[in-house]
């Protein structure tokens, strides 16, 4: 049987996705080919770089207003007979995809979309906007099983839905954490602080008003009122920057703004350093980020205004969630995390753990092939037990 020939559509590659393309540019069942811009469009993230390695078209992507975006580079090669397999980043809002795929489609591929997926019940017009662009597809591959569960409650085939997860770069953090010491640990707390002793709230993200990170700094306030004082730091830069400044000092909440950090051995130190990551918003890789070097990750419990890698905060072991918008809840959900305790390295195991055994590239690429090979998902005989049922 003849290998599939996979086109891989994405407006661009982000740098943390390096490590799932290097795996299944070297897979020996598929052909991927990666098709996208050589840029970041929105300046937001960092691209990924391509050598020869990899099978790269560049297809250039371009911003129209608000969140859309056209890329015709989308619809030339979904409609290239060099392939027979099309996965397009399933954004709604991206009218070249709906495009590209239907053009895909029609033409006999198989198509494939890659993305988030339905992260609450589709309701009302945009409901019946993303219930049509989800349709196009043969099969899903989406980041959660939350988005399977939705779409299964909408009639899909469970073998149609395949649960791949996301991913950052695993190897390199296991590196960095081996390499690690609270020898280490004390000496960057004290740089940063000027003093080793206390705990570290941390939160790694763009300053922007969806982490609402101003949440974050009133509940250190509240907990520092409950006599458990604590520094926080907040590794990120955005438009948000200037207002948590000055909310920090009015209410006398120690912080460090570290500002951006792109290099992976210092971001790596600065998260070990904390004893707990706290995500008021919306979170997404930064609690697989958070995870993957053994800290537990607090964040918020709707379901429907979460990113899919929410799924791996398990509380009492990997984190905890609490009431949005309730300051009182989170501090109540950040407390035991910041405590002296004798489950410590279980805790740091357990983290690591989920990290390694889903939300990881070698996990998610093997899943991808899978389904570009044309195996029925099989993710539920392998999924980690949490808070989504």
């Amino acid at each position: 049987m003849p290998r599939p020939r996979a086109a891989v559509i994405f407006h661009f590659f982000a740098h943390y996705r390096r490590p799932v393309v290097e795996a299944l540019s070297r897979s020996r069942r598929a052909d991927f080919t990666f098709i996208g811009d050589d840029h970041e469009y929105l300046h937001s993230i960092e691209p990924m770089q391509f050598d020869e390695s990899i099978r790269f078209i560049c297809a250039p992507a371009h911003h129209l207003f608000g969140p859309f975006m056209w890329q015709w580079g989308a619809i030339r090669w979904a409609a290239s007979r060099r392939f027979d397999t099309i996965i397009m980043h399933a954004v709604p809002h991206w009218p070249c995809t709906w495009v590209g795929a239907i053009v895909a489609r029609l033409l006999g591929k198989r198509v494939l979309f890659w993305g988030h997926g339905y992260l609450a019940r589709p309701r009302g017009l945009k409901g019946l906007v993303r219930r049509a662009f989800y349709a196009i597809p043969h099969e899903h591959l989406f980041y959660g099983n939350l988005s399977k569960a939705y779409a299964l409650e909408l009639g899909w085939p469970p073998e149609r839905l395949h649960v791949i997860y996301n991913s950052m770069d695993a190897s390199k953090q296991r590196i960095i954490r081996a390499s690690w010491t609270h020898e280490d640990r004390d000496r960057l707390r004290s740089s940063l602080f000027g003093i080793a002793d206390g705990p570290v709230i941390g939160c790694t993200t763009r300053l922007i008003p969806m982490r609402r990170l101003h949440e974050l700094i009133e509940a250190a306030a509240v907990l520092r009122s409950r006599g458990t004082s604590a520094r926080l730091l907040i590794v990120g830069d955005g438009p948000e920057r200037q207002r948590l400044e000055r909310l920090s000092e009015r209410l006398a909440v120690p912080v460090r703004f570290e500002g951006a950090c792109y290099d992976e051995t210092r971001l790596g130190q600065l998260i070990m350093s904390c004893d707990v990551t706290v995500s008021p918003g919306k979170t997404g890789l930064t609690a697989i980020h958070s995870l993957g070097y053994g800290v537990p990750v607090v964040s918020h419990e709707d379901p429907d205004d979460q990113g899919p890698e929410w799924e791996a905060i398990v509380p009492g072991r990997t984190g905890a969630l609490f009431e949005p918008g309730n300051i009182e809840s989170l501090a109540a959900a950040i407390e035991p995390w910041i405590r002296p305790s004798e489950s410590a390295d279980a805790v740091r195991e357990a983290c690591i753990g989920i990290v390694e055994r889903l939300w990881n590239p070698a996990h998610q690429s093997r899943a991808i092939e899978e389904a570009v090979c044309g195996r029925p998902a099989n993710d539920l005989l392998h999924s980690e037990p949490s808070h989504v049922d």
